[in-house]
């Protein structure tokens, strides 16, 4: 995993970027095959990013700008991720416990990402700064900012695609603009949903919540009345959102992974939120990261904040078998 530090405007971050990835000689033309759809798709899309969030674009704008590659196509593979490509893993969960708020997911992809994969400190002149992990870039999977606020999406087979906002920009426009999870909610509500997806987030106060969105619906899920804990995985499972669930919840046993995380934050005693939330994510209560060879699938990062105290520790492999080391970045802000 590589651990960029990236600070200034975003166009200057962008090209900063842009000039890394052409000294590794990374060529765009083998990686980015968009079919016809997703052309049209990204480029429709485009247009709504660069209203929504126009500072992005310009981040965009520098990579391609030092790359020499066309805006267009790395835009849209960008803003197609998440929504028109195969269906991907992921566990998340948010707990209180000792007036402390906890975070922890499993970030399982193709092992092939694991090597590309990235942990970025952004130190932006106009936003938060905050860290964001990612498979990709600029888009993020998960972040955490320095005002105590961390957010993550959930993969949900589509139902509709529609010209809007992918899953991952959700996560990075989020953490780089909101302080607390009533604000990210709010902001969520009024953001165009490109298509099934769930946004979970966390601050400081204590504050959980799984938004289950979709382009024409967002349902905020809260912890139920005797629960201190929200779970998602790769399926809407409250009952106001089932009906567009187009898959039988078993993506990547998602079910089975929300049911061991929701079986240990509700049953299974505990002192100390951080370890037990990297017992949870390394399988040791039930079926977590413990993928078949076959699959060619795993955890390929693991990851548990320490929202409260701004504090955040990563495993860069599947936990069941590496440790978890503490990043101290975002701390030091």
């Amino acid at each position: 995993m590589f651990h960029p530090r990236f600070k200034g405007n975003h166009y200057d971050i962008g090209s900063k970027f842009g000039k890394t990835l052409n000294k590794e000689k990374v060529d765009f033309d083998q990686i980015i095959k968009l079919d016809e759809f997703q052309r049209e798709h990204g480029k429709e899309s485009q247009a709504i990013l660069a209203t929504v969030y126009p500072e992005v674009c310009d981040e965009i704008q520098g990579i391609t700008d030092a790359l020499g590659y066309s805006y267009e196509n790395f835009a849209s593979w960008l803003l197609c991720m998440g929504c028109c490509y195969d269906p991907r893993g992921c566990t998340t969960f948010c707990f209180n416990h000792n007036n402390t708020t906890f975070y922890g997911r499993n970030n399982d992809l193709p092992p092939f990402l694991k090597k590309t994969s990235k942990s970025i400190l952004y130190e932006l002149e106009r936003g938060y700064s905050f860290i964001g992990n990612t498979s990709s870039m600029v888009n993020l999977e998960e972040g955490l900012n320095q005002k105590g606020l961390a957010v993550a999406m959930e993969f949900v087979v589509p139902q509709k695609i529609t010209p809007g906002i992918n899953s991952v920009f959700l996560v990075r426009y989020l953490v780089e603009k909101c302080t607390s999870t009533k604000e990210a909610i709010q902001t969520l509500r009024g953001l165009p949903v490109a298509s099934n997806c769930q946004i979970i987030s966390a601050d400081k106060t204590g504050d959980i919540a799984v938004a289950e969105c979709t382009p024409e619906k967002t349902f905020i899920r809260k912890p139920a009345a005797d629960e201190n804990f929200v779970v998602a995985a790769n399926h809407f499972s409250s009952d106001e959102m089932k009906e567009y669930n187009p898959s039988n919840w078993n993506i990547y046993a998602s079910d089975k992974r929300y049911q061991t995380a929701h079986n240990a934050l509700k049953n299974i005693s505990y002192v100390e939120g951080v370890e037990h939330a990297k017992n949870v994510l390394s399988g040791k209560h039930g079926f977590m990261c413990q993928y078949e060879k076959s699959l060619n699938f795993e955890t390929i990062w693991s990851s548990v904040f320490d929202v409260t105290n701004n504090k955040m520790y990563r495993a860069e492999g599947n936990p069941a078998n590496t440790k978890y080391a503490e990043d101290k970045r975002l701390s030091a802000k």
